[in-house]
């Protein structure tokens, strides 16, 4: 994953004093697969901002709500592809907006149900 090289950039013994957590313990987030820093020439893992939000996502979990790793890789991945679907989705609707439909996001106000229902009161043998 490309990293914009104008975001703020962390050394692990910065974030780990940051963030209480002991080095070993990022470098096991980085091992299970939860983080991702990425590295200069010299092989020197730098945390961006976006790295520091996973953290505390992680974080939170952890510690805050007792998910274990597994239960966090879990969540990471629901939620990554949670903002794929969302990413995708608005796509789908600025290509069916651009395409000439209208307020795609909203049914139309005349719009009905499939099923047609007996009005209320009115039971059907």
């Amino acid at each position: 994953m490309a990293k914009d090289p104008r975001m703020g950039a962390y050394m692990i013994g910065v974030v780990s004093m940051r963030y209480g957590v002991h080095p070993q313990t990022l470098r096991l987030y980085e091992r299970e697969g939860l983080l991702a820093p990425s590295r200069t020439e010299g092989k020197t893992r730098l945390y961006s901002d976006e790295d520091l939000e996973r953290l505390e996502f992680i974080l939170n979990l952890t510690r805050d709500l007792g998910v274990n790793l597994a239960g966090v890789e879990v969540v990471l991945g629901l939620r990554d592809r949670l903002e794929r679907m969302q990413e995708d989705l608005e796509r789908l609707v600025g290509a069916m907006e651009a395409a000439g439909l209208k307020d795609v996001s909203r049914p139309p106000a005349s719009a009905t149900g499939l099923v047609k229902l007996p009005p209320r009161g009115v039971r059907k043998r």
